[in-house]
């Protein structure tokens, strides 16, 4: 019975690490996203330089404003310094988008 309860437990504990659903937010560059400057359409040419020029891709949700890494940079390029509705799956700071639209 006590490895039922420590089994039990244990699932408990780790079922949010990883979670998947749809978040609104801005795809932008990690140098801007932690400056606060990233979430706003003013900010999207300045957005797909940075990237272009090496920055990581990242997400900021509108909900929290958290920053959030992306772990598929590809998959979200096209959508750089735009509003965006993601479907993802989330573990910790980083994402794995598996569908972005505007």
């Amino acid at each position: 019975m006590k490895k039922f309860f420590a089994i039990a437990s244990l699932m408990v504990m780790t079922a949010g690490l990883s979670m998947a659903g749809e978040m609104v937010g801005w795809l932008s560059d990690a140098k801007c996203a932690a400056a606060g400057k990233a979430a706003s359409e003013g900010h999207a040419k300045c957005a797909a330089g940075c990237v272009k020029g090496g920055q990581p891709l990242v997400f900021v949700n509108d909900a929290d404003k958290k920053v959030y890494t992306v772990s598929n940079q590809d998959k979200g390029k096209d959508f750089v310094g735009k509003k965006v509705t993601v479907d993802a799956k989330v573990s910790g700071d980083s994402i794995e988008i598996a569908s972005v639209s505007e």
